[in-house]
């Protein structure tokens, strides 16, 4: 989708200022955003926020992602798709059926996570989007903004506990949402749906204590009625029923 003239203006402000350090990534809403290395964040946001033109005071919104197994499907239906509500069942796959290869998707990720960060210019009305790849995926890890906008405390905690991806120079980086006996991070996509262990109260003891997954992961497929299914013939139903 193209920009607004408007945004278009701005565009060419920063690019006249940091292009070399940023590159513009395309967007399906419309929205100015832009990919830039780890090593160039802190240095860029500052500019953003304090720059002529730009002026973005406030960090509205940071969140992590995971693109463990990007673009892959999971379907072992008579209509399998590479998106959906349906978790699949029987390995990864392209819709032809065939094993998905490198570059089988429009989008190809630099790496497993990455950082979004969304900014909002109050003097002139701006919104835009920043996105930055951690360089280890084992490790995830990239510079705090805390120097640059405050708020930025609890959304690093937030991404931190929710995906593992640490950030430098955090003042105070700990688990803000799961217990702090909480055993790995819930919004990884290898994170087992059941997690790891389960807690309860034990009137005993007195506390809460944690213990081994009582319960099996399963997959849950919702109910689809297909035109082709002989279950749902009309001869076949009930007199009260027909």
């Amino acid at each position: 989708m193209e920009l607004s003239p408007r945004y278009e203006l701005l565009a060419s402000k920063i690019e006249a200022k940091i292009g070399d350090k940023l590159s513009r990534s395309l967007s399906s809403t419309g929205q100015l955003t832009y990919e830039l290395p780890s090593t160039e964040l802190t240095e860029c946001c500052r500019f953003l926020r304090d720059a002529d033109g730009c002026k973005f005071e406030m960090l509205m919104d940071l969140c992590g992602i995971d693109y463990l197994e990007y673009g892959e499907t999971e379907w072992d239906t008579a209509e399998a798709t590479s998106s959906g509500f349906s978790r699949g069942v029987q390995g990864r796959a392209s819709d032809d059926g065939e094993p998905r290869g490198e570059g089988d998707t429009e989008y190809s990720p630099k790496g497993r996570f990455a950082v979004i960060y969304q900014l909002l210019s109050i003097t002139y009305n701006h919104r835009i989007q920043l996105k930055i790849f951690c360089e280890d995926d084992e490790h995830p890890i990239v510079d705090s903004v805390i120097s640059i906008w405050n708020c930025a405390d609890w959304f690093e905690r937030e991404a931190f506990d929710l995906f593992g991806i640490l950030f430098r120079g955090h003042p105070d980086l700990r688990r803000i949402l799961t217990d702090y006996g909480f055993i790995g991070h819930p919004f990884r996509k290898d994170f087992p749906l059941v997690g790891n262990v389960e807690m309860r109260y034990d009137p005993e003891k007195g506390r809460v204590i944690y213990e081994p997954v009582s319960i099996e992961p399963r997959t849950l497929v919702p109910r689809v009625i297909r035109a082709d299914d002989n279950r749902y013939e009309p001869q076949l139903k009930a007199p009260e029923d027909a």
